[in-house]
């Protein structure tokens, strides 16, 4: 699979990067977050990322004094097993390079099934922060070519990718709410809790 750079014109109907900021001190600290072999954790929002000043200044020029939160994905992963969407923007920020696997939200077709075929890849490199539009297919990154792990910080509106209060169960869309603000769909291959909607069609993309 060609694999080209957040940087690059091809990136740009998915998200942009955010230049111009320093986002050192939040990469040194997220090399104290654990990042499992052999498998992919996500934190919604971890204290110690949210404290620190890189992040309430983000609140304010990357999401207009909004609340939001911080938190990660890290660990070990080579496979898509799913997309989902928000219904706002995500900021990625690679405190290690890292592959993120994207496409887009209108593609997905009336029954709300997805073909994998229409996944890009994007290299993400260590200290590089993106705006992930709401309408970019995404799930967790994967391993830049030849390293071991990834950590990614995740940054998002506050009270997204929380546990469902209520039953949804009117059809249609909805049949893809996985959390709050998460809207997914899922491989047959993907290994996702039962009850997730399936409906990525074709091969479970693999860097």
């Amino acid at each position: 699979m060609k694999i080209l750079k957040v940087t690059d014109p091809e990136f740009k109907k998915y998200g942009r990067p955010m230049a111009g900021y320093d986002f050192s001190e939040i990469v040194e600290k997220m090399q104290e977050m654990p990042a499992p072999a052999g498998a992919v954790v996500y934190e919604p929002s971890v204290a110690e990322l949210e404290n620190l000043d890189v992040s309430r200044k983000m609140g304010v020029w990357a999401y207009g004094e909004s609340p939001i939160q911080v938190g990660y994905c890290n660990g070990d992963n080579h496979k898509l097993n799913a997309v989902e969407y928000h219904r706002s923007s995500e900021i990625n920020i690679g405190a290690t390079d890292a592959i993120l696997l994207v496409g887009s939200e209108q593609d997905i077709e009336d029954d709300f099934t997805y073909d994998t075929s229409k996944i890009e890849a994007f290299l993400l490199p260590k200290g590089t922060a993106v705006e992930i539009y709401a309408t970019t297919l995404h799930y967790a990154p994967c391993n830049a070519v030849g390293a071991d792990k990834f950590r990614v910080v995740v940054v998002l509106p506050k009270g997204t990718n929380y546990p469902l209060t209520e039953k949804h169960e009117a059809g249609g869309e909805d049949a893809l709410l996985a959390a709050t603000n998460k809207w997914l769909i899922g491989h047959p291959e993907g290994g996702l809790p039962e009850g997730s909607f399936i409906g990525l069609k074709g091969e479970n993309i693999t860097v």
